[in-house]
């Protein structure tokens, strides 16, 4: 039986980051363009949502300059970063910084900057954006997917992590 929302306690702030840190994740850094400025922020709140057609949602922090170029421009890029890019992840979480400076990026196929060595980049339009709390979560169509080999970047426990546990098959329940 489900609790109204009235009678839920109160859930501590850190409780609930200590939880959430305990499900790994990869770590990507999201960029966008906007009148001619590029922009990027770490993320790791990011999921598939639809393989038909291709959808993915990432949650951005809200008033953040990324997050207001990624819904002004309708466009943006998810790099998934490499097990050897802990310091591009570091770069982009800080506020304030020019990420970019001297970063080579390329733009991609969509007119948006990738990270050219990133572990995978997926291009996207925004579909739809809506306020959850103190996060804009954006539902992008992705029109474009670049992969290389390697190792992503994971992230568990507050953090970087080694994902790539080989000890077992691959699952296929939802094929």
């Amino acid at each position: 039986m489900a609790t109204s929302p009235s009678t839920v306690a109160a859930v501590d702030p850190m409780t609930m980051r200590r939880t959430m840190g305990r499900f790994a994740t990869g770590v990507a850094v999201v960029t966008t363009s906007a009148d001619g400025v590029p922009h990027g922020m770490t993320v790791n709140s990011l999921t598939s949502v639809s393989l038909e057609p291709p959808l993915l949602l990432v949650c951005l922090t809200t008033g953040a300059r990324t997050t207001e170029a990624v819904t002004s421009s309708g466009r943006f890029a998810v790099n998934i970063l490499s097990a050897r890019q802990e310091h591009l992840a570091m770069r982009f979480a800080k506020r304030g910084a020019d990420h970019f400076a001297g970063l080579d990026v390329v733009q991609g196929r969509h007119h948006v900057p990738v990270i050219p060595d990133a572990f995978a980049h997926l291009e996207c339009t925004v579909e739809r954006h809506f306020e959850a709390g103190d996060h804009i979560v954006v539902l992008g169509e992705v029109l474009d997917v670049c992969e290389r080999d390697g190792e992503p970047l994971g992230f568990l426990g507050g953090k970087f992590s080694d994902i790539t546990e080989r000890g077992h098959e691959p699952v296929q329940w939802f094929f």
